[in-house]
């Protein structure tokens, strides 16, 4: 039996969703996560409030749903993971599998962020708020109880969920020069806990993931509603509101806010890591994916909003009761989560432990929803030739490796290294394989193909705005981005202070490893590729092989007709 008969075989086997909805759910879940909740709310203050919605939105309509839904089309049409999809187009498949790389960059550090979520959600059900109290064991003479409402922080002055957040939980270093430290044993065992839990919800594939997504794509929604209606009963909280959205226009001529917005618009969708594709391969060669497009994208962009009210309605609460302005309690990331947020609970009069509860179990829900959906497409790619008796044992594998790996980010120095791997394995990369990624779709393979195969699955003629947004804007657009990142690069940094140089060096390396599969892929693709002379491999490399096409025999004799 030939190879290309087994392919056929296994691709008849596959999994495939009990119900639509379940397709439907799992990107919600995967879509809606941790960039929405965090990311996006200081995002959007810190590139001109209300202004940056206007760049977003941009980005969002005419680079992110166009993207969405090319990733959507190539996963249903082909049945095909992120790395076997590029048979369309041989040459390209180091793209599926930079996608991976940069894929398990994000997952490391992704679980030691869930790691601190298990910590505080387990604290959160002290008779005291552990942060709301300075204490003697990790406070210093300038510690303030987060709990007061008649203190102003001063640059000498630090709040009690800002000490125990950085001296007590992270015990984070000021300066890696001299090493990372170890890891610390109670977030080495949340972070054993995530992970175990994570296990189980991707063991057994979509069978069992695609039932956990009804939870994961839901409750988020019903802890939000209900932090944002509490939040909207504290004075202050519409001054946060209206800060929020307050536009700073000049912002808009800023081409790092334009940068930011991509960014926020491909980490909050989830693509360009190959995820989307292989989720959508699990469809029905006729389910609606031009539908679930839309919802999706609108849900992400609804929650994004819905998340930056909330927080800054809690927020607005905070400095209101602090007599300061709001930009003095805002934080980034991990701050405004673990800092911020905390602090604003710590005042709150009633129940703060239910608030507290609802909070970070909303976070731990977002992190599994979203990580379920990048694990997936990790443990579908690496086992795809592996019997299905045997993933569960090598999804165990995969599941142990990035536990070990996300020991690194627990260590005093831990934060240093989650921010040089998010900035060159999940950010900057990201640009770079969805721009090969669309262009191999629309020039390599053919934008005139692919609309025709879309066309025949979706039983709809696409538009002009489909063509202009795949063939010209998203290519110009990249391009100019990634060009304007490479002449003058913004390095990352930890609270203003720079790595040291060889940290650097370690961020290009990662960078270039995922970057890197492109022509490494590209080189085998064409060795092996048959062919008389270099110039009829390099043809046929980059011709669809004669397995692309519908996994249906119905539907592939239509196809090819």
């Amino acid at each position: 039996m030939n190879d290309e008969m087994i392919k056929d075989q296994e691709l008849e086997a596959q999994q495939q969703w009990s119900h639509p909805s379940e397709f439907l759910f799992s990107c919600i879940s995967m879509s809606v996560g941790l960039g929405n909740v965090w990311r996006f709310p200081t995002t959007a203050f810190q590139n001109g409030g209300g202004a940056f919605l206007i760049p977003y939105l941009i980005v969002l309509i005419f680079i992110g749903r166009p993207v969405y839904f090319l990733e959507l089309a190539l996963g249903q049409f082909s049945s095909l993971n992120s790395v076997a999809v590029w048979n369309m187009v041989p040459a390209s498949k180091g793209i599926g599998y930079g996608q991976l790389v940069s894929a398990c960059y994000v997952a490391t550090y992704y679980g030691s962020v869930m790691a601190l979520t298990v910590y505080y959600l387990v604290m959160s059900f002290s008779k005291v708020l552990p942060w709301s109290v300075c204490d003697d064991a990790w406070a210093d003479e300038n510690c303030v109880d987060s709990s007061s409402t008649n203190v102003t922080y001063t640059d000498n002055l630090q709040s009690s969920s800002e000490q125990y957040y950085y001296r007590y939980v992270l015990h984070m270093k000021e300066d890696i020069s001299d090493g990372i430290g170890l890891p610390d044993w109670r977030l080495a065992l949340c972070l054993l806990l995530f992970w175990v839990v994570l296990f189980f919800t991707v063991a057994w594939g979509i069978k069992s993931s695609g039932k956990v997504a009804y939870f994961t794509a839901l409750f988020p929604y019903v802890s939000l509603v209900t932090l944002l209606l509490r939040g909207m009963t504290l004075p202050g909280a519409f001054d946060g509101m209206l800060y929020f959205i307050t536009p700073n226009f000049k912002k808009l001529l800023d081409p790092y806010v334009w940068l930011a917005a991509v960014t926020q618009a491909f980490f909050s969708l989830s693509v360009g890591f190959g995820a989307v594709i292989t989720l959508a391969s699990y469809n029905s060669f006729c389910h609606d994916i031009y539908r679930d497009a839309w919802i999706i994208s609108l849900a992400d962009t609804f929650t994004s909003l819905l998340a930056g009210f909330t927080i800054f309605a809690i927020l607005g609460n905070l400095a209101h009761q602090l007599d300061t302005n709001i930009e003095d309690v805002v934080r980034d990331g991990g701050g405004l989560a673990f800092v911020s947020y905390p602090d604003a609970l710590a005042k709150f009069t009633w129940a703060p432990q239910l608030f507290a509860v609802l909070f970070f179990l909303m976070l731990f829900t977002l992190g599994i929803g979203s990580l379920t959906g990048t694990m997936g497409n990790v443990i579908g790619v690496i086992t795809f030739n592996i019997p299905s008796g045997k993933r569960v044992y090598a999804t165990l594998g995969i599941c142990i490796t990035n536990f070990l790996f996300g020991l690194i980010y627990i260590t005093p120095g831990g934060q240093w290294i989650m921010n040089l791997v998010d900035y060159f394995g999940g950010g900057f990369i990201t640009y770079v394989l969805v721009l090969l990624e669309v262009v191999s779709v629309s020039y390599i393979y053919g934008l005139k193909n692919f609309i025709r195969d879309l066309n025949f699955m979706t039983k709809r003629n696409l538009g002009l705005f489909w063509k202009f947004s795949w063939k010209y804007f998203i290519p110009v657009t990249l391009l100019t981005i990634f060009v304007q990142n490479m002449v003058h690069p913004v390095m990352p940094t930890v609270s203003g202070a720079s790595f040291p140089q060889i940290a650097y060096v370690c961020g290009w390396i990662l960078a270039s490893v995922a970057v890197g599969m492109v022509p490494i892929c590209l080189m085998h693709t064409v060795y092996h590729t048959q062919g008389d002379t270099l110039v009829q491999k390099l043809r046929d490399a980059f011709r669809p092989t004669t397995s692309w096409g519908p996994r249906n025999w119905k539907d592939r004799a239509l196809w090819q007709k």
